[in-house]
């Protein structure tokens, strides 16, 4: 396993999920600012309800295109996640051709008042459901009061003018602008994993990594060098250098994520690590040889023991 496992209730059937609910729907990647306020108005309806964050696997996405979605939290991520904002349950509605044929009075009927028990629905404003997305916030709100559910819909938010959107968060972190990201999601980004060997180049040069085995699915931000604090199995917070890319130097070949903890000695072998990125140092880059990389990695160090010196 590459993550530990979060005490919110994770459910991939029906007969699983303890009910009535009081349900939040969407995708919830990245559990933005804007899937916090969504979660706030689910939990001010709750009552004896089980809280419940219903969303989809795979991703619509990935479904209709065929290719890999990327994501920026992980189900065990958005399950921890969801876990300290105060969520009982999460439910992944397997999205496959049954339920993209269902029309909206189907999946109002078969999905929400059959198989969920809902009886309060927290939804975007912009959410679309049924066959050919021919539901809207308010059909959905019409079909549901049928049944007696009571939905609430929820205005879009916004930043400095700009939609709040998983989109938007993954455009700051291809750019490297992770204050940026730091306001959207309301927390820093991260990126967790096990520690597994590596080349053990860093150990060789005076800098020694730990390579960290990530899900292939996690969305990574700009390649390049990056300010972290880790928290290990034992500590937290440790000041770090991050360096995710393809070591062109050395003539790497695939995507790798290495981390060196600053003034820190110890094994990492094996252990879960959790990677906070605060700041973008500088993009990846080819060195003429090993001394000149060694220098390079030095002058990061500086440069993050600088940037938290001055946090501290």
């Amino acid at each position: 396993m590459l993550f530990p496992d979060p005490r919110v209730q994770i459910h991939s059937t029906f007969a699983a999920i303890a009910k009535p609910t009081a349900i939040a729907l969407g995708n919830f990647d990245g559990v933005h600012c804007g899937h916090q306020r969504a979660i706030e108005l689910l939990l001010n309806h709750t009552g004896s309800l089980h809280s419940t964050v219903v969303t989809f696997d795979p991703h619509p996405q990935q479904f209709f295109s065929g290719q890999p979605r990327q994501l920026l939290t992980t189900v065990p991520e958005k399950a921890k996640c969801l876990e300290s904002l105060g969520i009982e349950q999460l439910a992944l509605l397997t999205f496959d051709d049954y339920l993209v044929h269902l029309t909206p009075a189907e999946f109002v009927t078969k999905i929400l008042h059959q198989e969920l028990a809902a009886q309060q629905i927290v939804i975007g404003a912009d959410f679309r459901f049924g066959y050919q997305r021919t539901g809207d916030a308010m059909l959905l709100t019409q079909l549901a009061a049928e049944y007696g559910i009571k939905t609430h819909v929820l205005e879009l938010e916004f930043d400095r003018d700009k939609r709040i959107g998983s989109s938007r968060v993954r455009a700051a972190l291809l750019d490297g602008e992770l204050r940026e990201v730091d306001r959207l999601l309301g927390h820093s980004y991260s990126i967790s994993g096990l520690v597994v060997p590596g080349q053990q180049l860093g150990r060789t040069l005076g800098f020694p990594t730990a390579n960290i085995e990530y899900p292939p699915i996690k969305f990574l931000p700009r390649l390049g060098v990056y300010c972290v604090r880790v928290d290990t199995e034992q500590e937290q917070q440790l000041p770090a250098v991050m360096n995710i890319g393809k070591r062109p130097t050395v003539n790497g070949q695939s995507t790798s994520v290495e981390v060196h903890v600053l003034n820190w000695s110890g094994d990492l072998y094996g252990q879960q690590l959790t990677i906070y990125l605060d700041q973008f140092l500088r993009p990846e880059q080819k060195f003429s040889g090993l001394p000149e990389l060694t220098n390079q990695i030095q002058a990061d160090c500086v440069a993050a023991q600088k940037f938290y010196g001055a946090d501290n």
